[in-house]
Order: structure tokens, then C-alpha cells, then sequence
């Protein structure tokens, strides 16, 4: 076990998707593998209970960790505050404590172009993460406080780089990246460091897309100059804990991309 034994990481959209090899296939479940290997006990959220489930039995098994899953579904027209609310008394009830909070989770419709973009296009996209960020940093803020944790977002090359076709996407997470900087200035006086991630991974969604449009995923998916897209565990999740580790403390405010030397940038 490792820095993480005892601690309690809250990690959103951390269902279990495979690879067709059976590897993690999503980033969220890639983080908490990392977490779990560190003895992290875990909360992780999501809209899917029978991926949460799956990803539960299989961090216990494997890494003799507690999980607790919650299904949680920030959307437009819900009461989202209590909804995240529920997640983080659930949590204190069940490990009496929050040190890491990694927000993931995100939905969008990419590939509609800003000129066709509908309102409810644009909602998914800034609820499900824009707005979950929001709620889950205030709502484990005094928690964090308490035990001087951390929190990594996420956000994405889409909003660094005006990716077409993905205009609310790149909204929420440019957004999201806003939000952490101001974090990063409001919170440093009580020894949170809050950091945000722009990661390239591969994944069963990005799989998936391989093989049910080929033509479009050559068009628009690139290999970075590293040669292979990043491993969800091994290449992001590491990262993503080593974020959380004492020794990381003092980098607060910045943006890490993951992207295989692809993500370059002034």
C-alpha cells in the first residue's frame, strides 16, 4: 500500500468499461485503479449502477480496498445541489473523511457544429460537468480543509484547441479550467492544491468509435508523437494520484496535458 492508506479519493464517472483485450477502457476506472493501488478507499459516482457495481467488486477484490458507489446525475431541471449533497454525506457517514476529489465525470454531444448546437446539446454538456465540478469543489471544500487534500479536475484539448464539432464540450471544460484557477488562489491558504488534467487515452468509447466509423476516426483522431495514445491507468491515473501526493503540494493552479507530446502549447 502506499501514501493513500486510510484516505478517502471521491472520483466522478468512475464506472467499469473494458478494452476488447479486457484492460480499463475508461479513464475514470483507470484512476481508481491507480488510487486503489495507493490503499485510497474509494467513492465513485456515475449514471450507470451496473458499471459502478462492476468497478466496486472489482477494486475490492483486487485491492482489498472499501468502495462505496453512488449513482449521481447532475442534468438540467434536477435539484443537482442535494444530489451532490447526498454523495458527500454518504461519504463522511461511510470513512468519515474526503482527501482527494477527482471530478471526470462529463457527457456531451460531440460532433454537432456551434451553428446547429441546440440549448439542450449545450446543458448537457455544462451540467454534467461545469456545474458537477462547481457543486462537488463547495460541497467537499470543508472537508478538504479539514485534511489539507487536493483536487484534480479534468478538462480537455477540445477547449485548449477549438476542436471542430465540440463547442459546448470545449465550453464546460474551458470553464471548469477557470473555475480551478480561482480555486487554486481562494483555497491555497488552507493547503489545498486543486489542478486540472487534459488527458489522451484510449478507450471503449474511442474503440468503439474505431470501429463503427472508421473513416471519421481517421479523419479526426491523431497519434501522438509518442507513438500510442495513453494507457487509462498507468499513463493518466498515476498522474492523477501523484497530484494528490505530499511531495506535489506546492503545484496548484495548473493545467497538465496528457497527450503524448501532442498537446503542446505556449
Amino acid at each position: 500500500m502506499g501514501f493513500l492508506e486510510g484516505k478517502t479519493a471521491i472520483i466522478t464517472g468512475a464506472g467499469f468499461a473494458a478494452l476488447k483485450d479486457g484492460s480499463a477502457g475508461s479513464i475514470g476506472y483507470g484512476i481508481a485503479i491507480a488510487y486503489a493501488k495507493e490503499g485510497a478507499n474509494l467513492v465513485i459516482t456515475g449514471r450507470n449502477m451496473t458499471k459502478l457495481e462492476e468497478a466496486k467488486k472489482r477494486l475490492e477484490a483486487d485491492y482489498g480496498i472499501q468502495v462505496l458507489v453512488m449513482q449521481a446525475d447532475v442534468h438540467a431541471g434536477a435539484d443537482n445541489k442535494a444530489v451532490v449533497q447526498s454523495v458527500i454525506d454518504a461519504t463522511m457517514e461511510k470513512f468519515g473523511r474526503i482527501d482527494v476529489l477527482v471530478n471526470n465525470a462529463q457527457a456531451s454531444a460531440s460532433g454537432v457544429t456551434l451553428a446547429d448546437h441546440t440549448t439542450d446539446q449545450f446543458d448537457l454538456a455544462i451540467y454534467s460537468g461545469l456545474y458537477a465540478t462547481f457543486y462537488y469543489m463547495q460541497a467537499c471544500y470543508p472537508h478538504l480543509k479539514e485534511t489539507k487534500g487536493s483536487v484534480i479536475n479534468f478538462a480537455s484539448g477540445a477547449g485548449l484547441f477549438g476542436n471542430y464539432g465540440q463547442c459546448a464540450y470545449a465550453a464546460a471544460k474551458e470553464g471548469i479550467r477557470g473555475l480551478t484557477r480561482v480555486a487554486a488562489t481562494e483555497w491555497g491558504p488552507d493547503g489545498i492544491n486543486v489542478n486540472v488534467v487534459c488527458p489522451l487515452a484510449w478507450t471503449a468509447a474511442l474503440e468503439n468509435f474505431k470501429d463503427a466509423y472508421p473513416d471519421a476516426f481517421e479523419a479526426n483522431v491523431h497519434m501522438p508523437p509518442m507513438g500510442h495514445y495513453g494507457d487509462v491507468e498507468k499513463e493518466i491515473g498515476r498522474v492523477v494520484v501523484q497530484l494528490a501526493n505530499p511531495d506535489f503540494k506546492f503545484m496548484s493552479g495548473e493545467t497538465l496535458t496528457l497527450e503524448g507530446g501532442m498537446g503542446q502549447r505556449p
